[in-house]
């Protein structure tokens, strides 16, 4: 299997704070490109029994004005789906938006997540260490099982050893990113980091290193 911080570092990241008044949003990004068609990556973020491999059980309908529930996790309903290269949804709240851009590049996908929520939600870029992490894995999984690596059980996959290593390397990446986007100030990001690693790499040092007990 391929290193998995060094996967978590290739990605690409992005945190901004955008619109005005009771609309502005923090909208946060992660971006990769697999090594598979535009159809086969659709399939696999749109279709509950692949997801289930790589993500999680996933009931409801998944077409446009349908509703759905990730197993212990958000559900919401279905905002925009339009294979094979825009799907959006509510995630746990109206307020709270995924959206999914797929775009071919030749026999190669570039995939775009975005997650954005009310600024009065989020308080600040630094809500990006909240859920940033969080899709990091996601798309890794994702990328794992789009090259044949099955990742088994992905809730026991997400708790191993090697993933909560990527999730330290992740947490340090959004904070890079919420630092340079100049949209939280520095006792924010340190407080969202120190949170982040609560939440996503229990039992490692901020060395993303198992503690010592």
């Amino acid at each position: 299997m391929r290193d998995l911080v060094e996967e978590i570092v290739a990605a690409h990241r992005d945190v901004v704070r955008r619109g005005e008044g009771d609309g502005e949003l923090i909208a946060v990004t992660v971006r990769r490109r697999y090594d598979a068609a535009v159809a086969d990556v659709w399939d696999a973020v749109t279709d509950p029994e692949r997801l289930a491999r790589w993500f999680a059980p996933v009931s409801g309908d998944l077409r446009e004005g349908g509703s759905f529930q990730v197993e212990g996790n958000a559900g919401g309903e279905v905002l925009e789906c339009r294979p094979p290269s825009a799907f959006a949804v509510s995630w746990g709240g109206p307020e709270s938006v995924v959206r999914l851009r797929l775009t071919p590049d030749g026999a190669a996908t570039e995939l775009a997540l975005e997650h954005s929520v009310p600024v009065a939600f989020a308080g600040s870029g630094a809500g990006a260490l909240y859920v940033g992490p969080g899709w990091d894995v996601g798309v890794l999984g994702l990328g794992l099982f789009l090259s044949g690596e099955a990742v088994g059980d992905p809730v026991a996959w997400e708790a191993s050893p090697e993933v909560l290593r990527a999730n330290a390397a992740s947490i340090e990446a959004w904070a890079d990113v919420v630092r340079a986007s100049g949209t939280a100030g520095s006792d924010e990001v340190e407080g969202a980091v120190a949170a982040a690693r609560a939440q996503f790499t229990p039992g490692l040092d901020a060395e993303g290193q198992a503690a010592e007990a």
